[in-house]
């Protein structure tokens, strides 16, 4: 049995070694999001609305998906002990990607908060990073 017995134990605050998390995804696919808000709304092509909104809505749910990643994946008890606020931030910003927020409309404000949310969320991030 011994031969089986772990020679070594790590740990580590993530997943892997820091380095392959970062906001920036999330807050491109938001910007991707927004810039399609704005090019379905100047538009009268109704194909071309139907295929903005449909990618619209994917590029939404891979904000939630990156989101997702840094909140479950990157995010320790640590973090969310010196920063409260952290769970808030993330439910706020993934419901503001989802079917309430700018997957479900072409409203650019909910673009603009969700753009706002990650901006917040990234501060906290590299604060963490930079600790």
């Amino acid at each position: 049995m011994r031969l089986f017995a772990p020679t070594l134990t790590v740990s580590a605050h993530c997943d892997l070694p820091c380095g392959v998390y970062d906001p920036a995804q999330a807050r491109i696919e938001a910007e991707s999001v927004k810039a399609i808000i704005a090019k379905a709304e100047a538009s009268d092509d109704p194909d071309f609305r139907t295929r903005a909104i449909v990618i619209k809505e994917q590029r939404s749910e891979l904000v939630k998906h990156h989101l997702w990643v840094l909140w479950t994946d990157y995010f320790k008890q640590p973090h969310f002990e010196k920063y409260p606020q952290l769970h808030t931030l993330f439910n706020e910003a993934t419901k503001l990607a989802g079917a309430a927020g700018t997957k479900g409309t072409l409203d650019a404000e909910v673009a603009d908060r969700l753009l706002a949310k990650i901006d917040e969320i990234s501060k906290i991030f590299w604060e963490t990073k930079n600790a």
